[in-house]
Order: structure tokens, then C-alpha cells, then sequence
């Protein structure tokens, strides 16, 4: 089954992840540290978040790693920047009711 990226950000734990591959790739193991759960669930979520291209594996002799793919996150953010610009205008439309307000008074 493939999954959408926002689907796999949909998930507290997968976006958990995600901020801890942020700083530093890191093994399955030392990702489920952080965790009060399976390590057989941490593994599910990183291949949701593999299958979606938004962490990629790297290994280095007997250990997987776990990095943060930032070319994905900057689709996400590429997508985002839209709304983002439609709450900036209301926020300026609402900061010019306010002052006018304080005018009026």
C-alpha cells in the first residue's frame, strides 16, 4: 500500500521521529530509546516514513541509519507556504481593525 506524506505526518510518533532524525541520523534502536514502545513499532513507523521518501536508510557496516530526507520536507513546506501566506493577510487585516479601533477611542 503506498502511502501519502501527509498521512505518514499525521502521526505523533512519526512526526517524534522525525524532529529526533532532525539533529542527527540514528539507528532504529537508539530512535526507540526515546519511545515508551516496541522497537517492532518504531520500525513500522520508519518504513512508513521511508515508503513516503520523507527519512532515507544509510548503512554503515553492521548499523542502519536514519536520516531526515530535507528535499521531501521542503515539499511539505512548499505546500504549506500557501496557507501560510493567506493567515499572514488575515493577521495584517486584523492588526489595521485593531489600530483603528484604538483610534476611535
Amino acid at each position: 500500500m503506498r502511502r501519502d506524506i501527509f498521512q505518514a505526518i499525521a502521526d505523533p510518533t512519526r512526526r517524534a521521529i522525525i524532529t529526533l532524525i532532525a539533529l542527527q541520523s540514528m539507528t532504529p534502536n537508539a530512535i526507540a530509546e526515546h519511545f515508551d514502545t516496541s522497537r517492532q513499532a518504531i520500525s513500522k513507523h520508519l518504513r512508513i516514513l521511508t515508503e513516503c521518501e520523507l527519512v532515507q536508510q544509510k548503512q554503515e557496516g553492521r548499523e542502519i541509519y536514519y536520516q531526515l530526507e530535507i528535499n521531501k520536507m521542503k515539499e511539505l513546506d512548499k505546500w504549506l507556504e500557501q496557507f501560510r501566506a493567506i493567515w499572514e493577510d488575515r493577521f495584517n487585516e486584523l492588526d489595521n481593525v485593531l489600530v483603528n479601533l484604538k483610534k476611535k477611542k
